[in-house]
């Protein structure tokens, strides 16, 4: 399968080890598609000029993700600051003048173009294009992760544009997760995942609930193990159109996350 992420890009920065990572929910998902083996995965943003993008950049084009047609802008590179707590990873905020906080990328003909060229294009919240969903969604299927988001007015804007819509279920209950579920496949998503953390994750395709464990390890780092869950789950989809056994790879593949620092490794020094 043949996989784009549009969207953002970070340099998550550990700040007790002084070093940072590449990132970005669409960064992940790409890089993360492409090692899970996508036939070809691409990355569609916002790049700065600063030493950080220079990095991840190198990363991308080592890891076989294609950069063709990101913009490069002059400015910063968002880095949220870092710090992990008994593995978990807790967000101490960055500069707010960083080119994704100043500048939004726009959609043209010569995107679509290139979108047309694949099986499904993910996106997020983050991404900064909710306006250009639905000419997005016209040459291409759409994956979107909506993270926490689920009020009624936010899911009534972006489902009907969305095919595989995927949700952080952090602080819900069994009920609540199968009536988001229902909701957001009734506005229009043909297959709605929701993952809970310890609980595992859910999957409803319209008629069934389906339900996966997770994959037991020693977790060092939660950081991207939602987007490598997401990585998983469209490769193995889009590969066989099973929800069970796309589930249960992306439960495995989200568990490899939490054992390496970052959302896919590939770290380098703070400057």
């Amino acid at each position: 399968m043949r996989l784009i992420a549009l969207g953002d890009c970070v340099a998550d920065r550990y700040v007790d080890d002084g070093v940072f990572y590449p990132g970005g929910q669409a960064v992940n998902v790409a890089v993360n598609a492409r090692r899970d083996g996508a036939e070809s995965a691409s990355y569609l943003g916002i790049f700065a000029d600063d030493y950080f993008a220079e990095h991840i950049r190198s990363v991308l084009a080592d890891e076989g993700v294609e950069t063709d047609r990101c913009r490069v802008a002059n400015g910063t590179t968002p880095g949220p600051g870092v710090r992990l707590v008994d593995g978990e990873r807790v967000f101490l905020g960055g500069r707010r003048d960083s080119v994704a906080h100043l500048l939004r990328m726009r959609v043209v003909r010569e995107d679509l173009e290139l979108l047309a060229c694949y099986d499904v294009c993910h996106t997020t919240n983050d991404a900064g294009i909710d306006e250009f969903l639905p000419q997005i969604h016209g040459v291409v299927p759409l994956s979107y992760d909506f993270s926490t988001g689920h009020d009624d007015a936010y899911l009534s804007r972006i489902c009907p544009s969305v095919d595989i819509a995927f949700f952080s279920g952090e602080g819900l209950g069994r009920q609540e997760a199968g009536e988001l579920m229902h909701r957001a496949h009734g506005l229009g998503c043909s297959l709605v995942v929701v993952t809970m953390g310890a609980l595992g994750s859910l999957c409803f395709d319209g008629v069934s609930v389906h339900e996966c464990g997770i994959t037991k390890v020693d977790a060092i780092d939660t950081m991207g193990a939602g987007d490598s869950y997401a990585a998983g789950f469209l490769v193995r989809y889009f590969d066989t159109r099973d929800v069970d056994a796309a589930m249960a790879f992306a439960a495995e593949r989200a568990a490899h996350t939490c054992t390496v620092h970052g959302a896919f490794g590939r770290p380098s020094k703070i400057r």
